[in-house]
């Protein structure tokens, strides 16, 4: 389960750096990580709104499985 501290901390990390919001959240080799890199290069704005959507609404139990596990965990 996710507490609302390291929420807090992703969606501010996502407003200075999308991308690494992303990644923090979802691993760095995944397909929300690749749009929301391109979308930053694309314009900044659109990148972030990618993030917070990535972010927030984004179902994060899905990405736990043995095959798609993040970096950091």
């Amino acid at each position: 389960m996710v507490n609302n501290c390291e929420i807090c901390c992703e969606i501010i990390i996502a407003v200075l750096l999308p991308p690494i919001g992303v990644c923090f959240r979802h691993g760095c080799c995944s397909v929300e990580f690749i749009i929301c890199l391109l979308l930053t290069l694309l314009g900044y704005i659109p990148g972030i709104l990618y993030a917070l959507y990535a972010i927030v609404f984004v179902d994060r139990d899905q990405y736990f499985d043995e095959a798609r596990r993040p970096l950091y965990a």
